[in-house]
């Protein structure tokens, strides 16, 4: 049985997310305690037990420590099996999040997964559903990974009502080393930066950002006015954009808006008394901060990718800055396969890297 400390490191949901899902990939027994020890309510949430008690069904799992609170977490699982699952979250609690909990472990199923979830798509601290589907999803298929997501509702906070329909198919995981764009030995950073420096090119040459602006039960000026801002702020700095504007009618009153190219992301959530042109210039602050660096992936897939390289091996990337998030999932992932992941700064870089 390997043991781990869910205080280490970052010491969020993220350590018994990977924990439960690489046990599921080597048939290890694991136990989890300090589960999220310091933050201002310790313990399992609602979507954390939601998450382990799929991974269990999935798994045929032997668990304890399923209840809200819990700070000790026991989980052996026998084999993952395939088949069609329901989840309701019940909350506006993260359905991206959950995913984690599974997604390292569903290549290795029997027979191909089917899943329907229902909760919150577009939420605070989580990836977003968009960043999921358009980015994470992405960069997993250059692994090899074989899976997909649908987008039926948004679901916003405190509400939810938001479904997921999701496929994911047994595949063998490959090595792949992300790399910025290349063409004629210089990278499409590179190329922008020179070309804008001798006045810009047309518009249609540029590096391309794509988009979804959203808001349910609000006015539709609302989605509009985010895009309309992200679409300002990346043509000052360089970057030409389609953003989509969706205006919908919900169960859950909320806005969004998730920015995307190549392997970086951006996105930002709507709150009460932010005017709409704030929450589309994060997002796109977000994703140029990622572009300008030339790193190879956002610091937010870095963290996401350390289990997926873990298992497919010989894969790489660059990224600006190593986060705590992104440490500990390494921390996590060594303790369940026999790998060790290399970190060398190079160019004011971050690589990552493992054989």
């Amino acid at each position: 049985m390997i043991e781990i400390d869910g205080s280490y490191g970052e010491g969020g949901g993220q350590v018994v997310r990977t924990a439960i899902a690489l046990s599921a990939v080597t048939g290890k027994d694991v136990k989890v305690t300090n589960i999220r020890k310091n933050r201002p309510k310790p313990g399992l949430k609602q979507q954390h037990l939601k998450a382990l008690e799929t991974a269990a069904r999935i798994c045929e799992a032997r668990v304890s420590g399923l209840f809200p609170g819990s700070s000790e977490l026991f989980f052996a699982p026998v084999e993952i099996k395939g088949g069609k699952y329901e989840i309701d979250i019940g909350t506006a609690g993260s359905i991206t999040l959950l995913l984690q909990s599974l997604m390292p472990a569903l290549p290795f199923a029997e027979e191909k997964v089917e899943l329907t979830i229902r909760g919150g798509t577009d939420v605070a601290w989580s990836p977003t559903i968009d960043y999921l589907q358009h980015i994470t999803l992405r960069a997993l298929e250059q692994l090899g990974y074989a899976g997909s997501v649908t987008l039926k509702k948004r679901g916003y906070y405190p509400r939810g009502g938001g479904e997921v329909s999701a496929v994911f198919k047994p595949c063998k995981l490959r090595g792949f080393h992300f790399r910025k764009e290349e063409e004629n030995g210089r990278t499409v950073e590179d190329r922008r930066v020179e070309e804008t420096r001798k006045g810009g090119r047309n518009p249609t040459q540029r590096t391309e950002v794509l988009g979804i602006s959203h808001a349910s039960n609000l006015p539709a000026h609302v989605p509009a006015r985010q895009a309309e801002a992200a679409e300002s702020m990346l043509l000052e700095t360089g970057y030409g954009s389609r953003i989509n504007i969706q205006s919908l009618e919900l169960l859950s009153t909320g806005s969004g808006i998730t920015l995307w190219t190549g392997y970086c992301g951006g996105s930002a959530l709507g709150e009460r008394g932010l005017p709409a042109e704030k929450v589309g210039r994060r997002a796109a602050e977000e994703i140029v901060s990622e572009l300008r660096s030339n790193a190879s992936v956002d610091v937010h897939l870095a963290d996401q990718l350390i289990p997926y390289m873990a298992l497919a091996g010989n894969s790489s990337y660059t990224v600006r800055e190593l986060t705590l998030h992104a440490a500990t999932n390494i921390w996590v992932t060594e303790q369940f396969l026999d790998v060790k992941f290399r970190i060398e700064e190079k160019e004011g870089l971050f690589e990552v890297s493992v054989d």
